[in-house]
């Protein structure tokens, strides 16, 4: 009965758990024996619960737990993966650092207690870079994660292990996090859809960064229905989260089953100069022909940003002060120099810099709200370049554009966290050595309803959420491309 159902949409799936044609130990049974084919390949799920996840499916079908089965959202027992930055109660959580390679917490995060509320199975950790700092996801406690379009390259990062799980079948539904870019570019790189919410759509629950609207908590799945699923299954207040605010009184699926066509779209090669990949940048824009066929009026534009890139830093590097500055007095030897390096950056800028950065951060919303009362949304690449070699933290350059860190192969999906608008990642199309490439599509400030409807629009006319999920694919490296 099991064959096959690692196929099914989550929301086919949760269908079927709701009928009671499938139980939740069904589902879990599929995954596990999906997993053992697969993650060999590609190492995106280190660590499992499944005795956990069989023992809360047990108690969801005797009725315990089930008080949200009315609700917008509810999973009814589907099994879904958490990154390996959120505490599950009970769980091996390492947030990739040697430091806490051994750690298992006593209570989980308050979204994943909100997640099991909502009928959700944890079934296990995504792999992930070391505290989610990276564009490629490695660590030293479990090793690199590999892409199944070809397991020679990246699924970059930080979710790259929730993105390359999806991909391959593992699980339906995957639990990520995006700050410069970490739900959006993994899914353009597995070809499955990410969505960054607008801050305080999801809680965050207990960081130190409570204050701060650049890091958020969101949904990734293989289709825009199921992304939509998920974020009702994640969205609403919480008192822990003071930036969160109520759910919606129409759901996220209402919004995609009854979807209404932008009518104005702007379409951008790149944001602020941002260096993009020649065949990324053709193939993003030959894809505005799916909005195109559906009605909607399509126009290229430029966004010109001064100083992207050095604002962007500013504002990270302070966060990277709040979170990891006493880890460093303490941990140095035990922390990767990506870390160190954008921690101290913050440490040594002046308040002259950062003011400038904020300046430069409320420019930009301004900028962007000028775009959306002329545009619906505004369509951008998903990423600035495909996905890169899996042994290296970086591409060395971008459309012969030399790189100087790891960071600057992100401003692209950057410039968007500073606006504060939410952003879904959906695949597009495949570049001339088969890698995935995907869009990057931005809604106002609050508007993921017609986001995710726009997005369910371009996915029917693409028809590409059909080729998820994959049997890994070995591969070659492409050719490295040339410095200009």
């Amino acid at each position: 009965m099991r064959e096959g159902l690692f196929r099914l949409t989550a929301c086919e799936a949760v269908q079927r758990l709701k009928s009671g044609e499938l139980s939740p130990l069904d589902l879990i049974d599929a995954a596990e024996a999906r997993i053992a084919e697969v993650e060999p390949s590609i190492n995106a799920l280190p660590t499992l619960c499944l005795d956990r996840a069989r023992a809360d499916a047990k108690q969801l079908m005797t009725g315990i737990g089930g008080e949200s089965r009315s609700k917008a959202g509810w999973l009814a027992g589907l099994p879904i993966a958490i990154k390996d930055l959120m505490d599950v109660a009970g769980v091996r959580t390492t947030y990739g650092s040697p430091i806490f390679a051994n750690y298992v917490p006593e209570r989980s995060h308050p979204l994943v207690e909100r997640i099991e509320h909502m009928g959700g199975i944890v079934l296990g950790k995504s792999n992930t870079p070391e505290f989610g700092a990276g564009g490629s996801t490695f660590n030293e406690v479990f090793g690199k994660t590999r892409n199944p379009w070809n397991t020679s390259l990246t699924p970059a990062g930080s979710t790259g292990g929730g993105a390359a799980a999806l991909a391959s079948g593992e699980v339906w539904l995957a639990h990520g996090s995006d700050h410069g870019g970490s739900l959006r570019r993994p899914a353009t790189y597995c070809s499955v859809v990410g969505l960054r919410p607008s801050p305080g759509r999801v809680t965050r629950g207990t960081v130190d960064t409570l204050f701060s609207p650049l890091s958020v908590q969101g949904p990734m799945a293989r289709s825009v229905p199921d992304v939509a699923l998920f974020l009702d299954t994640m969205a609403g207040y919480c008192h822990l989260d003071p930036m969160t605010f109520d759910a919606p009184s129409l759901s996220f699926s209402h919004a995609v089953a009854a979807p209404r066509r932008p009518h104005r779209v702007a379409f951008a090669a790149t944001i602020g100069g941002s260096p993009v990949d020649q065949e990324t940048e053709n193939i993003c824009r030959d894809s505005m022909r799916h909005f195109k066929n559906v009605g909607s009026k399509v126009e290229e534009i430029a966004i010109d940003l001064e100083n992207l890139e050095d604002t962007f830093l500013a504002l990270r590097s302070q966060e990277f002060v709040i979170d990891r500055e006493l880890q460093l007095q303490r941990y140095r030897d035990q922390i990767k120099p990506d870390i160190i390096w954008n921690t101290e950056l913050g440490l040594e800028q002046s308040t002259s810099i950062l003011a400038k950065a904020e300046r430069a951060r409320a420019a930009l919303y301004a900028q962007f709200n000028d775009l959306f009362s002329q545009y619906d949304l505004i369509v951008t690449p998903g990423a600035n370049t495909p996905a890169f070699d899996v042994e290296l933290r970086f591409p060395e350059a971008i459309n012969g554009i030399k790189l100087e860190h790891y960071m600057a192969a992100s401003t692209l999906t950057a410039a968007v966290t500073i606006s504060a608008s939410p952003a879904l990642s959906l695949p597009c199309g495949f570049d001339q050595y088969g890698r995935p490439i995907g869009l990057q599509l931005i809604g106002r400030p609050r508007g993921e309803a017609a986001l995710l409807a726009a997005g369910a629009l371009f996915e029917v006319g693409s028809g590409l959420a059909e080729q998820v999920p994959i049997d890994p694919r070995h591969g070659k490296v492409p050719p490295i491309e040339k410095l200009i």
